[in-house]
């Protein structure tokens, strides 16, 4: 328990570097999304994956679908949408950048997948919303891996809200935005506020703990 009392503080207090890189260019038009958070929840190492949970609210007026990307390499699976209101699971599909901007989303950017999700009532005109719950599993060895015996997890994060979970068994070594550590179902877990506009160029090391 030292150990990690010592370790909330000193991020808190001394990891207070903020890297970032820059955030790719606005979408034009009013706004289609609001109150953004991200929870990554490390996998076993090996498999260089971590499942992301992403709630989103879908504000656009008259809207019937939503669209998140699939990031530029990383291979997606087991993708999963929620709807907040009612628990029930909504119907998507995966399609092309070029699909996208024809169903809706001008901006689409070249080359990137997307999730298109139908939504279950069209967005309300009078400054109504649909919240929503996206799961997918991301392997992606750029972003998590082994390095000098500790888990590296390295990623430019532009959402508002983020927290990641480190695996059970893991302690945290060091991260390089200040950041509240707490502890998770036994796991901890790492959640910080981006006040934007630039994205956070998160690194978080964990090491783990002795048997």
């Amino acid at each position: 328990m030292r150990r990690f009392l010592f370790a909330s503080v000193l991020l808190l207090a001394g990891c207070a570097s903020r890297a970032a890189a820059p955030r790719s260019a606005a979408p034009s038009g009013p706004p289609v999304e609001a109150d953004e958070y991200t929870r990554y929840e490390l996998l076993a190492p090996e498999t260089a994956q971590f499942h992301i949970l992403y709630e989103v609210t879908a504000i656009a007026p008259g809207a019937t679908v939503f669209f998140n990307p699939i990031r530029r390499g990383s291979a997606a699976s087991g993708e999963r949408v929620t709807d907040r209101m009612t628990g029930e699971e909504l119907h998507f599909d995966v399609v092309s950048s070029k699909e996208a901007r024809r169903t809706g989303l001008p901006d689409a950017e070249e080359g990137v997948e997307y999730i298109r999700i139908r939504l279950p009532r069209a967005v309300p005109s009078d400054g109504g919303q649909v919240r929503l719950l996206i799961e997918k599993t991301y392997k992606d060895p750029k972003s998590y891996f082994s390095e000098g015996g500790e888990i590296v997890f390295r990623r430019s994060l532009g959402v508002r809200r983020n927290s990641v979970v480190l695996p059970e068994g893991y302690e945290l070594t060091s991260c390089n935005y200040p950041s509240q550590v707490l502890r998770s179902g036994g796991r901890i877990l790492v959640s910080f506020t981006n006040p934007g506009p630039d994205d956070v160029s998160l690194t978080v090391r964990a090491r783990r703990l002795p048997s």
